[in-house]
């Protein structure tokens, strides 16, 4: 954690309230909070169509632009003053509006889903004054949809909040999951099954389920999760940071809060923010992880150990349209896991002879700090000393004090319990060996680049300090000959990526022994 600011926030002239946790355009509206204008999507998604499906990582926006939507549609125009949607929004269209909404479900226990649903059906149906009958399950959602119809004498806004959550918190139990995930199905199949009656519809959550499981019946969705024009249609850009929070942000290095903070991209000119982020570092006034810290998913740490992902390929995974999408109970891709819940974002796009093949990477430095501290905790024994780990290795790059950084790799590679890498989910030898080195790097809090691609290849780690860049290459002893490591940073001529006037560069050779399963060989040279 970085502080950044002593003095408290206080409500001088012409500041609002920040709205943290608020996700009721209303209430955010009536209250005077700062709000980031996101109507002109609604006015755009309304005139270009009518079913949508959008994806986004939690705490970003999605429960709010759907209690936007609410609004619309319900004709609250007074909450729209001074917005996009004021003179953009058709104000004679008003429909009577059915939101589920699974933010707040816990279904962790098998029947919770349908008591919730079952709920939330009866409290629509009561407060629109119609009666159901007996029809249960997803034949009662069906029968809301038409008697909301009957009633208004109009089409209805179907919009579904999370409509995943059900089946991620199940996740640690398959058979719960795709319990769950079927009776949704059942439920999602009325939206298409009643397409008259319905006026638009939107879906929105974190994972994009694939179409053949969850939406098999409900494949007249558009899917605007990569669409360029809707790329920034949750999260804030740096021209909202600049502009709506202009009061805020005085006081505050912008460069740290694009470093800490910016990066998510879905393919839009622009590169966002996570409001969460935002909004916590503006009322606390420190750089910390804010939205890493409200709630990495267990099962997330534990796939990547299982599928033993070495660190170092984390940020330079490759992945299609098809993969990206390859999310379900039975089938989670890595990279799909990875880039839907926000710890991946596309880095850069290529076309593969008319498809799109997109890199992945690390977000920003919030997101490669704590998830490489959170993978180090479950790699490594003893976290407790990680962080006076971190520090040690933070005073011996600023010294470029290199006899100090082998010697804190031998000790700590010395301690490793005999059984704790046979115990371990990563096999690889040098997998977990890079693994457990590299992420001891990044989340010291470190610049750190894996996999950096130069003319001559792929660099296995660059880390940026201070007017110097060091360059590491990773080899495993028993397979190669002494020396090699530094004689490939060499050979390969990796430096001359960074060279730049009055930068300093350390090539650094790495050597483990698999048979004494420490560091045999650390070869350092000016590069």
């Amino acid at each position: 954690m970085a502080i950044v600011g002593s003095q408290p926030r206080t409500q001088r002239e012409g500041r609002r309230k920040l709205p943290i946790g608020i996700q009721t355009f209303r209430r955010i509206r009536e209250e005077g909070c700062y709000y980031v204008d996101k109507t002109g999507f609604a006015v755009r998604l309304v005139e270009e169509g009518n079913r949508y499906f959008l994806s986004r990582p939690r705490r970003f926006g999605k429960s709010l632009f759907v209690d936007t939507l609410k609004e619309l549609f319900e004709g609250s125009r007074e909450l729209f003053q001074g917005l996009a949607a004021e003179e953009g929004w058709d104000w004679s269209l008003r429909c009577p509006v059915l939101r589920l909404d699974f933010s707040g479900a816990n279904c962790q226990e098998p029947g919770r889903l349908e008591a919730n649903i079952e709920g939330q059906i009866e409290r629509i149906a009561r407060g629109a004054g119609v009666a159901l009958g007996d029809a249960a399950g997803p034949e009662r959602f069906g029968r809301l949809i038409e008697e909301l119809h009957v009633a208004s004498g109009r089409r209805v806004a179907v919009l579904v909040d999370e409509y995943d959550k059900p089946i991620l918190d199940a996740m640690g139990t398959a058979s719960l999951a795709r319990g769950n995930r079927d009776y949704l199905r059942g439920l999602y199949s009325a939206i298409k099954f009643h397409d008259a009656r319905i006026e638009f519809a939107l879906l929105t959550g974190v994972s994009k389920f694939s179409k053949v499981s969850l939406f098999s019946d409900l494949n007249n969705l558009r899917d605007i999760t990569l669409e360029p024009p809707f790329s920034s249609i949750c999260g804030y850009t740096d021209d909202d940071v600049d502009t709506v929070f202009a009061r805020e942000i005085e006081g505050l290095d912008r460069e740290a809060m694009r470093e800490w903070y910016n990066g998510y991209s879905w393919l839009g000119e622009q590169r966002v923010y996570n409001p969460f982020d935002i909004l916590l570092l503006l009322a606390k006034r420190t750089f910390s992880a804010h939205w890493f810290e409200t709630g990495t998913p267990r099962f997330l740490i534990d796939t990547l150990l299982d599928r033993s992902v070495a660190a170092p390929s984390l940020e330079g995974m490759f992945c299609t349209d098809d993969l990206l999408s390859a999310f379900d109970v039975e089938e989670i891709g890595t990279e799909a896991l990875l880039f839907q819940t926000g710890y991946l974002t596309i880095a850069d796009v290529e076309d593969a002879g008319g498809s799109s093949v997109y890199r992945l990477g690390y977000p920003n430095r919030e997101v490669r700090q704590s998830l490489n501290n959170r993978l180090l905790r479950a790699m490594a024994p003893d976290p407790s000393a990680q962080i006076g780990r971190g520090m040690a290795l933070r005073r011996a790059l600023d010294a470029d004090d290199f006899p100090a950084i082998e010697a804190l790799f031998r000790a700590f590679f010395a301690s490793i319990p005999y059984n704790w890498f046979v115990r371990n989910r990563i096999a690889d030898f040098e997998g977990y060996y890079a693994s457990v080195f590299c992420s001891h790097f990044a989340s010291a809090g470190l610049d750190v680049a894996v996999e950096d691609a130069t003319g001559a290849g792929r660099l296995d780690m660059a880390v940026r300090h201070a007017e110097s860049v060091h360059l590491f290459e990773f080899k495993v002893a028993e397979s190669s000959s002494p020396g090699a490591a530094l004689a490939q940073l060499r050979e390969r001529r990796y430096a001359e990526k960074y060279r730049a006037p009055g930068r300093t560069i350390h090539l650094i050779g790495l050597e483990f022994s698999r048979r004494e399963r420490n560091i045999s060989r650390f070869d350092v040279a000016a590069g």
